[in-house]
């Protein structure tokens, strides 16, 4: 008994369908040959409706979309294809200012495994801190405190979450690389957004809580493997990356991780999304 859950950001549902499609490498063909029982998706940049036409064929195939838009458009959005049809669903984690935003999106799915909770994240990207550049504008100390208010919020959810002791997963775009391991250019990022020491020693707090990175705790103390690189010069190539797509998982659950690897693309222009998908493999026990 097995199941595999995958997280992918997809920067923006539609044009990822469109993307390489005359070479049929795009989202459509690669989500046909994956094997997972649940998918979590961020930025999908569009309505439901929209995402659920650009899906078709996978829904066709069997797919279950559930999703959160954004009420901002073009902006945001996330959601989980599930092969089964989850038993209940819910749509951010309470919050009076983020919960319409489309930055969480949760579902409670059957699986071979016993019943298990599967979430899709899209953690604001936040800025540098105003407190150490001298050319901070508005929009910096207006991103920077909105990601810190996310995280007060949203880390007090999953402290709650843990504690319940089911089986659950959150997949996602968190937009903070944990350890130096994270990220290639560490030294020269050490005041750049998803790399402050406040965002890493939040992360680090939900380990404490219980979370487990599986992705890390499986590939041990090494660099990468990463998951996002910039479009720009030649990131992809010299893979001069950063780990900011993972799975967390809730204890019972992780210990029956197995295997975690990222969909790195063989070549830059075979890319879809400036972010590599991520696949984390859970096994039962024989009993």
């Amino acid at each position: 008994m097995s199941i595999s859950v995958t997280t992918v950001n997809v920067n923006g549902i539609r044009a990822a369908v469109k993307e390489r499609s005359a070479e049929n490498l795009g989202l459509l063909p690669w989500l046909a040959e994956l094997e997972s029982e649940a998918v979590a998706l961020q930025e999908i940049r569009a309505t439901e409706e929209q995402a659920r036409e650009a899906l078709a064929p996978a829904i066709d195939d069997g797919w279950h979309l559930t999703m959160s838009e954004s009420t901002v458009k073009g902006h945001a959005g996330v959601g989980v294809l599930t092969r089964a049809e989850p038993t209940a669903v819910r749509a951010g984690f309470g919050s009076d200012e983020f919960d319409t935003l489309g930055r969480y999106v949760e579902v409670d799915v059957p699986t071979s495994l016993g019943e298990v909770t599967v979430a899709s994240l899209y953690l604001p990207k936040g800025a540098v801190d105003p407190a150490h550049t001298s050319t901070a504008t508005e929009t910096d100390e207006r991103k920077f405190a909105e990601k810190k208010r996310f995280l007060a919020e949203f880390g007090g959810y999953l402290s709650e979450k843990a504690a319940t002791g089911r089986h659950a997963v959150v997949g996602g775009d968190w937009n903070i690389a944990p350890t130096e391991n994270d990220l290639k250019a560490f030294k020269t990022n050490r005041r750049s957004p998803g790399f402050l020491p406040h965002e890493r020693e939040w992360v680090a707090a939900l380990l404490d809580d219980g979370w487990v990175d599986v992705t890390r705790t499986l590939t041990g103390d090494v660099p990468g493997p990463y998951t996002w690189w910039s479009w720009r010069g030649k990131s992809f190539d010299n893979d001069a990356g950063w780990r900011i797509d993972y799975h967390l998982a809730t204890p019972e659950l992780a210990e029956r991780a197995v295997k975690s690897y990222v969909h790195r693309p063989e070549a830059y222009d075979l890319r879809w999304s400036d972010h590599s998908a991520v696949t984390t493999v859970f096994e039962g026990s024989d009993d």
